[in-house]
């Protein structure tokens, strides 16, 4: 088996692949493929924001995996996805993922031990409704479903009532992350004896239908208090993209995560987090806010901070990466000053991961906003990480930050991971 080694957002890499193993690749969309115009039977490969490795496989040619490394190590990683799952993984400790090198085998061992600490007072139970036909009354009558189904008839009878036992969205969501993991050729085999029994323990819980996006909801609270963690992680693996690709006898399979999506949620949490020393409250993923009068377009600000009176006081949003070598997109900037003009604030706030750019502030002619771009350097030891999450909680609260106003044009600088 030929494997391939890609990094993260990196330079596109020059790769000898049989026609129908690169064709696969190029209409997977798992990574940028075109032929190589320079070199015959080479294909140009280039990832884009999805980190994890999957398999390709042609009849009558040997099968070609592919790994996405991220840029940041994997243990870094993890502690965002740690992180913005439940911020007490930093202060209760980290899993030692540190024997993996690779995404999945790391987002595996974690979820395993977390799954173990969830379940080690045994498996959660709870009331769940439930709508039957039954030969004995149970509940309250479905009367509407009765005459429906069974007009003249008193039995069998449409019930409804809460059926308390294991099969609640809790148990539901750990299982379905299990069996995602299992079929996966990078789980360890250690991590798969140990998942395979975990799912043993949850054999009384209906599995997640296949092609169903919408996840179980659940609610956080004290009963569920120790699924937590595991949880997130679940919800996590499960809105990851399971590949199952596959067309004239190509098959292309595996697992791969969203960078992006990781960054966004552990900025957004943890700037949260920092945030309520300072009062008032966050909302993720804003709702309410409008760009018109009318109210017909709608916009949603990753982070917008609300003062005890109500009104909106700061406003912030994550990006991953800077697209252009030479700075920050300028969409970012024109979107922020949306959002800032719509909720009459002076300031907004980009963060970045950073790439080449310090962090840098604007002030808009003839507007009276500034916007200021923050960047973090994700290779930073977690405490370091959060004390600059909470150097721009505090620039947002009001405080002075240390980004200088850029009026001139912005310098490259060699990007830090």
């Amino acid at each position: 088996m030929t494997t391939v080694e890609l990094g993260e957002h990196g330079a596109a890499v020059s790769v000898p692949l049989p026609d129908g193993i690169g064709r696969a690749l190029a209409a997977s969309r798992i990574v940028e493929a075109a032929p190589d115009p320079y070199l015959p039977g080479a294909w140009r490969l280039r990832a884009g924001g999805k980190v994890g490795a999957v398999s390709v496989r042609v009849p009558g040619q040997d099968p070609v995996t592919l790994r996405i490394a991220p840029k940041v190590p994997v243990r870094r990683l993890f502690f965002l996805i740690g992180y913005a799952a439940d911020p007490r993984v930093h202060r209760d400790g980290e899993v030692d993922v540190t024997e993996h090198d690779e995404v999945l085998p790391a987002l595996a061992h974690g979820f395993e031990r977390a799954v173990e600490r969830a379940l080690r007072q045994g498996v959660l139970q709870g009331y769940r409704p439930t709508e039957e036909t039954s030969p004995v009354v149970r509940g309250r009558i479905r009367e509407a479903d009765q005459v429906k189904r069974h007009h003249g008839r008193a039995f069998p009878v449409e019930i409804a009532y809460d059926d308390y036992g294991t099969d609640i969205p809790e148990n539901r969501l750990l299982k379905g992350a299990v069996e995602r993991l299992l079929p996966l050729d990078r789980v360890p085999d250690d991590v798969r004896r140990r998942l395979r029994h975990h799912r043993g323990r949850l054999l009384d819980v209906q599995p997640l239908k296949r092609g169903v996006r919408d996840l179980p909801r659940w609610r956080a609270g004290r009963l569920n208090h120790r699924y937590q963690p595991a949880l997130r992680l679940a919800e996590t693996i499960l809105r990851g993209s399971s590949v199952e690709h596959g067309a004239g006898g190509v098959s292309v399979d595996g697992y791969l995560i969203d960078t992006h999506k990781i960054f966004e949620d552990f900025v957004c949490v943890a700037l949260r987090e920092a945030l309520a020393r300072h009062g008032g409250r966050a909302a993720l993923q804003a709702r309410g806010v409008h760009l018109d009068e009318d109210r017909n377009v709608a916009m949603r600000p990753d982070l917008v901070w609300y003062g005890d009176d109500g009104g909106p006081r700061a406003v912030a949003d994550a990006k991953y990466k800077a697209e252009k070598p030479e700075g920050f997109p300028d969409a970012d900037l024109y979107q922020m000053l949306a959002y800032c003009t719509a909720l009459g604030l002076p300031d907004g706030h980009l963060v970045y991961a950073r790439g080449y750019e310090p962090s840098v502030a604007h002030q808009v002619r003839n507007a009276g906003i500034r916007i200021h771009q923050h960047a973090l350097a994700l290779d930073r030891p977690p405490g370091e990480l959060l004390a600059e999450i909470a150097a721009i909680a505090h620039t947002m609260a009001g405080g002075t930050g240390d980004a200088s106003v850029r009026r001139g044009p912005q310098a490259a600088r060699e990007p830090r991971w």
